[in-house]
């Protein structure tokens, strides 16, 4: 059998290898439906953006690290919402919480609804809770969120925010860190979000991975990430692509990965040992009995 060999994301693309893919206020909007990664979605009376869903991280996309929710602080507005990471993760006792592409955790405020989506934090509150917003023709990375739980609303100064599970999605100003979670309780209101939109809150066990999908067409690519949580900035931590048919080495063991459709992944080199076909995104492939992290992938 035709094995490749996997190398990290920023060698594989200099070659070309891979195509990876407080608070009271007024009224909001209505939340338009996410569309599938890499289609774009308009509809002004809803306040919808053109945005993109796509899958992985701005590191495993190539997305400047320099804008975004990873700007500096002193960036322009136009800058700090040309992209929006929502990656699963966990936050101090939050697990799962949605976390951005700086690390820092992600809030819902229970004075806002869902159905339909709007927003009652505005002025001062939206200062002490800043809305993600992201810029029409935008990017939105998915790492362990479900397209379908993605939304948007438009705010009352027109600029458009990020909903999950139809509920709007904040920053907190006095998190200084990545990892901080002092926004959560905060007023019995605030609380960290999870991926679907729900109160994240302490995991007493790991949360079971996805199970496979019997209709999932085959995945032509999928990124596969060192790091639990689709880690791929601490520490040693990295992302690798891959898009070539049939068994694929990796270089390492991977604890994560991103995908959407159907790939087998394998505990040995070679497609060899343990093997177990998945179809969503996999925060810890140890829930899937993968301790040791995989070593192969099968695609087609």
């Amino acid at each position: 059998m035709l094995r490749k060999h996997v190398w990290p994301l920023a060698a594989l693309f200099a070659v070309g290898a891979i195509t990876l893919s407080a608070c009271g206020g007024a009224t909001g909007g209505t939340a338009a439906p996410a569309t599938p990664a890499g289609q774009s979605q308009s509809a002004e009376d809803s306040g919808a953006t053109d945005a993109s869903l796509l899958s992985g991280t701005p590191k495993s996309n190539k997305a400047d690290e320099k804008s975004g929710d990873m700007a500096p602080a002193d960036a322009p507005k136009e800058v700090k919402e040309r992209w929006v990471s929502l990656r699963s993760s966990a936050a101090g006792e939050l697990d799962p919480v949605v976390v951005n592409g700086s690390g820092f955790t992600l809030y819902r405020f229970d004075k806002d609804t869902a159905k339909p989506s709007k927003s009652n934090c505005n002025g001062d509150c939206a200062v002490t809770w800043p809305p993600v917003t992201v810029a029409k023709g935008g990017k939105v990375f998915i790492a362990g969120v479900k397209k379908e739980d993605v939304g948007f609303v438009k705010r009352d100064d027109g600029s458009i925010q990020v909903t999950l599970g139809g509920w709007p999605v904040y920053k907190f100003s006095k998190d200084t860190k990545p990892g901080d979670t002092l926004g959560q309780g905060v007023g019995g209101t605030w609380f960290g979000v999870t991926p679907d939109g729900q109160k994240a809150g302490p995991t007493a066990k790991p949360a079971p991975a996805p199970a496979p999908k019997p209709d999932a067409k085959p995945a032509t690519s999928v990124t596969v990430f060192t790091g639990k949580n689709f880690d791929d900035t601490s520490g040693n931590n990295f992302a690798a692509g891959i898009a070539n048919p049939g068994c694929n080495d990796l270089r390492g063991a991977f604890q994560s990965l991103t995908v959407s459709g159907s790939i087998k992944i394998w505990s040995e080199l070679g497609c060899k040992g343990t093997s177990k076909v998945v179809t969503d995104d996999v925060a810890d492939v140890a829930a899937l009995g993968f301790t040791a992290g995989i070593k192969s992938v099968f695609l087609g």
